[in-house]
């Protein structure tokens, strides 16, 4: 696991072993917040970072989604108060348990861990917590998933998107029509750092031109399903889309770039086959 301080009392942590996946703390001077757990394999480090060697307890989890790379380390926080959207909580309980049971007969590690949901849960408007002088906005971001939300540090304008930024949007599952109006949303919030779901950290120089090329390969996903349509072979004229096309590199994201290119194009058309066929 990678770690970085972002600003006074603000770390970042990446994954070594999946997707370089991230996750966030915010350090108060006697407890400490911290935004998604990466995969469990890599939580008790992060949590040992926090609790061990700055000394505060971790007293708030929040989960910007519930997918198993940023929420299924909650268990390792037993003392904690897990916060997340409301639909959030409502897939964990009807879905996650199911897919910890089958991630256990892959991995055996996954025996050990167990599904804990947000408690304090929102699905509109903003939720805001003071940590030291910090005070945290945490509001719904749409698109890569319908629970999805965000954390904004507001004196330092750092903003942790969880998967609704990511070096490749990704929107299977959630809504690419959503996804735009969050990303344009993150391009007009005057922000310092925007901190990916996965992927290296953007700093403030780099923010607008990473906006508008999420923006363009989203559109740009829309414009070649719209043409699959027209095809009579519309699998095999995707399947040929390689992501280098969309201005995506293909090594990003542990080289899964491609891979999750291509479910995006499949997605968007099934999307679009749909309203075709209503």
């Amino acid at each position: 696991m990678q770690r970085e301080r972002v600003s006074e009392n603000v770390y970042w942590f990446q994954s070594e072993i999946y997707a370089q996946v991230t996750a966030g703390a915010i350090i108060g001077p006697q407890w400490a917040v911290l935004i998604d757990t990466l995969m469990p394999q890599e939580t008790l480090e992060v949590r040992n970072f926090i609790e061990n060697e700055l000394m505060v307890p971790v007293r708030y989890v929040v989960n910007t989604h519930h997918h198993a790379d940023h929420s299924w380390g909650n268990s390792y926080f037993p003392n904690a108060t897990i916060i997340g959207h409301l639909r959030c909580r409502e897939l964990m309980i009807d879905k996650s348990s199911s897919a910890l049971v089958e991630a256990s007969r892959e991995n055996p590690f996954f025996k050990e861990v167990s599904i804990v949901p947000p408690r304090i849960t929102f699905s509109s408007g903003h939720l805001y917590l003071k940590v030291g002088k910090k005070q945290l906005n945490i509001f719904p971001t749409p698109g890569h998933s319908e629970d999805g939300i965000s954390v904004l540090l507001e004196e330092d304008r750092i903003l942790f998107a969880g998967d609704a930024f990511m070096p490749i949007p990704f929107f299977v599952g959630g809504d690419m029509e959503e996804l735009t109006q969050t990303t344009k949303a993150f391009g007009e919030m005057s922000l310092e750092n925007i901190i990916q779901g996965h992927g290296d950290i953007i700093l403030r120089g780099e923010i607008e031109e990473a906006v508008r090329v999420n923006l363009a390969y989203l559109k740009a996903v829309q414009k070649t399903v719209k043409t699959a349509l027209r095809r009579k072979n519309p699998g095999e004229f995707l399947a040929n889309q390689d992501v280098e096309l969309f201005g995506k590199s293909r090594v990003s994201l542990g080289g899964l770039a491609n891979e999750l290119h291509q479910r995006n194009l499949r997605w968007q058309y099934q999307v679009e086959s749909f309203k075709q066929n209503a």
